[in-house]
């Protein structure tokens, strides 16, 4: 080990962006984005960037408890440790605390980032690709049908492609909102819903059966009930000829395993923050694979840290439909200077060290 790889220093900073755009699902609506980043320093002065974010309704971890973590058990697992041992460095912060895994992630994506600023190259070209632009949908966030096919018309003059319905607020009257949309973007334009977890089976096969008939042409639904009713889950994938992705459902490996075995979902949305980081998500992407299961890579409501690690991963390791990494997006100015950017729906990664972050705004 040399003295220059050595890791001096773990560091939490809080930011806050706001939003130019309210972000409105079945669950929230938040106006800001509010995260942690945490910098990891060697020796010689090189940093790397992670990102955990609070997202109360979902990972139910907070700020504070993130940077609680970070600066006691994960610093504690990384201090005085060779930045250049990546591997053994994650196996151990996977292993170090139960949950808190907008926490690990955070670190996990900072060694990532530090790996591949001491090596000069891109966190795509450590990860294996040299590929640095990748699709996202955009997210249409919950109202009514008017506003939803209103705001769909701006997403598709902005350039974007993919649209992401956020739905399960009524039952009664998600058909209508889904139908404004495509009468709004023409017969083209791909679309997807998320239900976030609102609508009971009973109402998911309803409401799906009724989009089916009435042929309004959608991709696969997200998460249609409850996180935590598995079985109600497989029984909306088994009685509908829509696919249907988990994503509150299944956070990591186990979850993964479990909708695996029942056969309750076609497609996962794997998530660094509810998963732990790059580590896991790429394990989850390959478990999937070898299943027959499809997957994207999602984003909670993140800046562009969290953001490009998950867009580094999908360059590399690709995903079986247009992933979800609109998240840095919404927000109205970058809360760091460097980083990712979008060309209309295309994530644009730089090609410089690590995640091309200069330093926070």
């Amino acid at each position: 080990m040399t003295s220059s790889s050595v890791i001096s220093a773990v560091r939490c900073h809080r930011l806050t962006a706001v939003l130019h755009t309210p972000f409105v699902t079945a669950l929230r609506s938040a106006t800001t984005v509010e995260t942690t980043v945490v910098e990891i320093h060697t020796a010689d002065g090189l940093r790397g960037f992670g990102e955990a974010p609070q997202v109360w309704r979902v990972t139910g971890e907070s700020l504070a408890g993130a940077e609680a973590c970070i600066a006691g058990p994960l610093a504690d697992v990384v201090t005085g440790r060779s930045a250049d041992d990546l591997h053994d460095l994650l196996v151990e912060i996977a292993g170090a605390v139960v949950g808190n895994f907008g926490a690990k992630a955070a670190v996990d994506v900072a060694l990532h980032d530090l790996a591949a600023r001491r090596l000069g190259i891109s966190l795509p070209r450590l990860l294996g690709t040299s590929r640095h632009r990748v699709e996202t949908d955009v997210t249409i966030s919950a109202g009514n049908a008017q506003r939803l096919g209103a705001d769909a018309e701006k997403r598709i003059a902005e350039g974007f492609s993919v649209l992401k319905l956020k739905v399960g607020t009524d039952a009664a009257t998600d058909l209508e909102r889904v139908e404004a949309v495509r009468q709004a973007v023409g017969p083209h334009v791909a679309i997807r819903v998320d239900a976030n977890q609102g609508w009971t089976p009973r109402q998911a096969i309803t409401v799906i059966r009724a989009l089916e008939d009435s042929g309004v042409g959608v991709e696969f639904v997200e998460q249609p009930v409850a996180a935590t009713d598995l079985d109600g889950l497989a029984v909306v994938t088994a009685a509908v000829d829509t696919p249907i992705m988990a994503d509150e459902s299944c956070f990591g490996l186990r979850d993964l395993s479990a909708l695996i075995e029942r056969g309750a979902a076609d497609l996962v949305n794997v998530k660094l923050a509810k998963c732990g980081g790059l580590r896991v998500a790429s394990a989850m992407l390959e478990l999937a694979a070898a299943h027959g299961v499809g997957c994207i890579v999602g984003s909670m409501m993140e800046g562009p840290i969290g953001v490009g690690a998950a867009a580094s991963l999908v360059a590399a390791s690709g995903t079986t439909a247009v992933s979800d990494l609109d998240a840095a997006w919404w927000a109205a100015t970058s809360p760091v200077i460097g980083g990712l950017g979008y060309d209309a729906g295309t994530v644009v990664l730089p090609d410089a060290p690590g995640l091309g972050i200069e330093r926070l705004a």
